[in-house]
This record gives structure tokens, sequence and C-alpha cells, in this order.
């Protein structure tokens, strides 16, 4: 593996392009060694190159000192807290590069109607990769949507021999309502939403500026996640409730399987980057303290911009370890 370097500067920051797109750990203890970061358990040392990895996924079990999360902050290491198999997002840090290149570019795509069609289209057009999606409106793909969700169900239902009566969802508290299947619908697709979260995050990107969704904190992950409910949620669901799995555990659990054995995380990180950055669209991620200005764009930041020399400085006393402050 290459070497690591210490408080990596920003022209030294890898493309995310060339980086490993995650890194999950469980069951360790995550360390620094001079300028390496170290994932430590009985059966083995792994020694990760942290400048070349997009997202750091730390999962139950997983100790990590503070060494090791300040080497991967420099280095522009994505860190998230996560459940098993990253299937929960419970906390995040540092994204991967410390420029806002790729926020930007999806605050610009969201916020002009011609750009933010055309990427609900590109996202409606990965369901349905036989047809051409290119002409048509958000009222005419919510349709299509509408009628293949629905085709979906009445498949499965069939395949598992599990009656199929509706979706049952009540905003807020998705575990109280519908049957058990319905139940483990809203068990299943929590989970996506962990890992599409985290992935997310881990990119640079915002959860709440979403395309097809809007008004929430997570619209841009209820985005991502509808790419890949009728490969993974939908036929869990129906499987677990044919074998009569019905907690949701059972759910959690088998999404994280899934996950792991067709790499969902790597596939996340690919369509995501796809959907905000086409080929050919350079994004800058080189750290900038920059300052906006209306007339000049940007101007430097980090220096004193008053014509005086003006100062304030608040210090608080010097503490006695002996006993309380004076």
């Amino acid at each position: 593996m290459p070497d690591i370097w210490w408080k990596a500067d920003p022209q030294d920051l890898h493309r995310l392009a060339d980086r490993v797109s995650s890194v999950y750990v469980e069951r360790s203890h995550l360390d620094r060694d001079e300028n390496a970061v170290v994932i430590i358990n009985k059966q083995q040392t792994v020694r990760v190159p942290a400048a070349m990895v997009a997202v750091m996924l730390l999962g139950p079990g997983t100790r990590v000192t503070h060494g090791a999360i300040r080497l991967l902050a420099d280095s522009g290491t994505a860190i998230c807290w996560v459940g098993e198999q990253g299937v929960r997002m419970y906390a995040t840090g540092l994204g991967p590069s410390r420029g806002a290149g790729l926020l930007q570019r999806q605050a610009w795509l969201v916020t002009r109607p011609k750009e933010r069609l055309a990427v609900a289209r590109a996202m409606y057009g990965k369901r349905f990769p036989d047809e051409d999606v290119s002409g048509l409106t958000m009222q005419q793909l919510r349709g299509r949507e509408g009628a293949r969700v629905r085709k979906i169900y009445r498949a499965q239902s069939q395949r598992t021999g599990v009656p199929w009566n509706g979706r049952i969802y009540k905003p807020g508290d998705p575990h109280a309502a519908g049957d058990d299947l319905n139940r483990l619908l809203s068990a299943a697709n929590a989970a996506l939403y962990g890992i599409c979260h985290a992935v997310i995050t881990g990119l640079g990107a915002s959860p709440g500026l979403g395309f097809v969704h809007t008004g929430s904190a997570l619209s841009f992950v209820l985005d991502i996640a509808d790419l890949y409910k009728a490969d993974y949620t939908i036929p869990l669901a129906f499987d677990l409730a044919a074998n009569g799995l019905t907690d949701e555990r059972d759910a959690r659990l088998g999404l994280r399987d899934h996950i792991a054995r067709d790499k969902l995380l790597n596939r996340i990180v690919e369509d995501t980057k796809a959907l905000l950055t086409p080929q050919g669209t350079d994004i800058d991620e080189a750290e900038a303290h920059l300052l906006w200005d209306e007339h000049l764009g940007t101007v430097s930041g980090g220096i004193n911009w008053s014509a005086d020399d003006s100062h304030i400085a608040v210090i608080g006393p010097e503490l006695d370890e002996s006993g309380p402050a004076r």
C-alpha cells in the first residue's frame, strides 16, 4: 500500500474519482502508526491508505483513537459511524474534500429547472433502462413509476405467495401501521436510507437537496434510495414474510447481507457521482478559504479586510487543576 502523508495539502488531496469508495470496519480498533491508519483485531492488522479512501464506515464494536480520526480528517476522508454493514448512520465527520465543489454542483443543478429535470430523468432512466424518458415530464415520470411499483408488488406477491393488500405507511412512525409485510418494508427501507445517507454525506454532497423529492432534510437520500428498492428491499420483505421472519432485525440483517454480497456501497457511490457529475464534468475539490463578493465573485479569506487594526479577543481564565477556576 502507498505511504500516507500527514496533513495533506489541498493540491495533494486525491480526486474523489481516484479513491477507493469505502472501507467498512467492525469489531476492530483504529489507531495511528506514524503516518498510517491501522486497523487492528484479533485476526489481523491492516494499514489503510487514508488519503485514497472516500468514506470510512465505523460499525459496531469499533474503537478509534483521536490520532486516527485526525489523520483521516487531514487526509480528507469522510468518517461515518454506522450500524452493521452501514445500514444505519448515527453520525458523520469531515467530508472527503475540503472544497465544496460537489455540493456547489448539486446546488447549481437543483436550483435550475432544466438541469434539475435532467437529473430527475436520469434517475428514472435507471429504473426504465429499456425506455427513452428524455422527453417525459415529471408528471409522466411519476405516473410511469407508480405503475412500475404496483407491478413489482404484484410480481413479488405471486412469486412468494404472500398476499399484498397495498402499502400502508404512517409518517413519523413507519413501524406502527400495516401488516407484517408493510412493517418489514418500512424496516428495510429505513436501513437502505441509512446507507444512502452515509454515502451522500461521505461524498460531500447534501442529503437535503433532492431532485425528485423535496422539502425534507433527507430529500436526496430518498432520491438515491428509490433507485434500489425494486432490487433489494421489496423482494427482501416478501422473502422474509414468506419465511415467517417478521422482526425489524430480520429486515436489517437481511439487507446487510445483500449489501455485502453485491457490494452495494460501491454501486451507490458510483451512481451518486454519475448523477451529479456526468462524464466530462470537472469538480474542483481543493480546499479554498474564500469569501463571496457581489462584484468580484470571490476574494481571499484569512486576511483582515478592515481599514483599521481593531482586534477583539476573548480569553478565559487559567484553570487550577486542583480546584475550580478563580
